[in-house]
């Protein structure tokens, strides 16, 4: 297997390999063309986007400045709205449902790191896959961490860090992110 093929996997990998050196590099000029894009039309932004982007959807609105580790990852839905400053590491599957709207500042990392020092010191890492589903609004600066799945219809609150999946319909708040009382309140794990 490559080193590419491992990241794509979630495998242990070395991400000083020739093949995603190079590709890291097509995606920092990619970036570059993207971010002095603001005055084209939606169309021509369009174009950008599928051009670096795993699966791009009608209608979507990415807004500059957009980081990215690769792109080619990324899968986004129809009508999806992305705001200013996102990040995506897409070391591995991301993929955003139709209708999602993301604020302004949001991170979303597939990107991990080994827990075992010893393997941490081979400077080898790993991602885990992100799931947003369908019609989900995640407030401005949220960080969505490796491996979580966000449910269809879910509501992500500003500045909520996201460690653990969270169930279709959902609203979490929050650091780490909690789901929230029908009262409006944050429920602690011994509500659950």
């Amino acid at each position: 297997m490559t080193e590419k093929e491992k990241m794509i996997a979630g495998e242990l990998y070395d991400a000083s390999d020739p093949e995603l050196v190079a590709d890291v590099l097509a995606a920092c000029r990619w970036m570059d063309r993207y971010d002095v894009s603001r005055s084209l039309g939606m169309a021509e932004r369009l174009s950008l986007l599928r051009e670096q982007l795993g699966s791009v959807g009608d209608g979507v609105t990415i807004r500059p400045p957009f980081r990215i580790d690769y792109g080619y990852n990324i899968t986004v839905g129809d009508d999806v709205f992305i705001n200013f400053g996102c990040i995506i590491l897409d070391v591995c599957a991301v993929t955003i449902g139709a209708k999602t709207q993301i604020g302004p500042g949001v991170q979303i990392l597939a990107a991990d790191h080994p827990r075992d020092p010893a393997v941490r010191a081979q400077m080898v890492e790993y991602g885990r896959p992100v799931t947003i589903g369908a019609n989900v609004w995640i407030g401005g600066g949220a960080i969505l961490l490796p491996g979580v799945t966000i449910g269809d219809d879910a509501l992500i609150g500003a500045g909520a860090v996201v460690a653990r999946d969270v169930a279709p319909g959902a609203t979490v708040v929050g650091n780490p992110a909690r789901m929230l009382n029908p009262t409006g309140t944050a429920r602690s794990d011994t509500d659950r």
